[in-house]
């Protein structure tokens, strides 16, 4: 069946009434239409921005100024093809607390408890099956090829043909753990699949970390089943105001919207993350990340000295690497890098991640790249609990 969203969303939520709020037709005058306390908060020292924002009222359901600032940044940096008529704008946008939201607003859209599914290319990020499990929802699997961390299309596409309700394809660009940019080309032979009535998203919370202009959310009007998703947490340094986006088509788009809560992006969060998206703070952002991705190749280079690190398991994509602990041998080993993972949290004040639990990603230890300072601390630490395995 071609997409078609009509009969993709379910129909409760296609004919849901979005919730009228007191802020949905007036902001301004003497307002006593929302029962908020007229004599502001309950909190005595306020700063004067503090006091701008207003925090007695109830904020923004729309945030079309944070919107404009979102989609400009992202069609500067657009670098495909689109017409004039495809070129996204705020109507393009839905706002969550957060990618996770995002995530959980989408099943919820489109997979219908107990007889819906969605597909997963593990290794991925773990919320999506959580998000699943809660929802109802069936997982299907399709790894990723194993040796480049790239999406298998033609799988994908097989398991959508051996079963309609497969409704969602989650593909993280650029992977997580596996810091591995998806090649466009091989998520486009998904989105030109005429017999999948669903939709494809692209995950993109690590986007700035690629070469710049690796955003797919331009194409979400030029491929309506593309669906992406992106978020301030890492590029932009503000994982504490937990905001997502969301981009698809201006009707898609506006049934995640109605499904939302009306006041679900507080002032507060608005208040930062327009300033964050605001074209001075993106130069700084751009600087900041190319601070980290240099980081990240020195931490490669030196990461690969150590004897008990073989290589590079992911790609240099992200603002992490993935790397593979092996034996005396010289085989991958996840028992050597569970130790070294421990001992490193427990005897050195150092906090990596164990991976190597992971679906091709035996002795896989994820690292963060920090600052100069971290990272030295890190290689330091690391050689001395390694030699322990020797």
């Amino acid at each position: 069946m071609p997409f078609n969203l009509n009969t993709l969303v379910r129909p409760n939520i296609l004919a849901l009434e979005p919730y009228r709020c007191a802020r949905d037709d007036f902001k301004e005058g003497i307002l006593l239409d929302a029962n908020e306390n007229a004599h502001g908060p309950a909190i005595q020292d306020l700063d004067d921005e503090e006091q701008l924002l207003q925090l007695h009222r109830y904020p923004d359901p729309h945030q079309l100024e944070l919107k404009k600032l979102i989609v400009e940044f992202r069609n500067a940096e657009n670098v495909f093809d689109v017409d004039k008529q495809d070129i996204i704008t705020p109507e393009n946008l839905c706002l969550g607390v957060g990618s996770d939201e995002s995530i959980d607003a989408l099943i919820r859209t489109v997979c219908r408890p107990t007889k819906d599914k969605l597909l997963i290319c593990p290794p991925t990020y773990g919320m999506y099956s959580i998000c699943a499990t809660i929802n109802e929802v069936e997982i299907v699997k399709v790894p990723l090829n194993l040796d480049t961390f790239q999406i298998d299309p033609e799988e994908i596409n097989k398991a959508i043909a051996n079963d309609p309700t497969i409704k969602i394809v989650y593909i993280t660009t650029p992977g997580n753990p596996t810091g591995t940019l998806i090649d466009f080309k091989l998520i486009e032979k998904v989105l030109n699949n005429e017999n999948f009535n669903g939709v494809v998203v692209a995950d993109e919370a690590y986007v700035d970390f690629a070469p710049v202009g690796s955003s797919l959310a331009t194409l979400v009007n030029k491929y309506p089943n593309l669906v992406v998703m992106q978020t301030l947490s890492k590029s932009f340094g503000l994982a504490a105001i937990r905001l997502g986006i969301t981009f698809a088509t201006k009707r898609l788009a506006g049934i995640l919207n109605a499904l939302k809560a009306p006041y679900n992006i507080s002032t507060l969060t608005s208040s930062v993350a327009t300033r964050a998206v605001s074209p001075q703070s993106i130069k700084h952002m751009r600087e900041v990340v190319q601070l980290l991705n240099s980081e990240r190749s020195r931490l490669v280079d030196e990461l690969l000295k150590f004897p008990n690190v073989s290589k590079l398991l992911g790609g240099e994509s992200a603002n992490f690497l993935l790397v593979q602990v092996v034996d005396k041998k010289g085989d991958p080993s996840s028992e050597d890098a569970k130790y070294i993972y421990e001992k490193l949290a427990t005897t050195k004040g150092v906090v990596i991640r164990y991976r190597g639990n992971e679906l091709g990603c035996p002795g896989g230890l994820r690292i963060t790249v920090g600052t100069k300072e971290e990272n030295d601390i890190l290689l330091e630490k690391f050689q001395d609990v390694s030699k322990d395995l020797l």
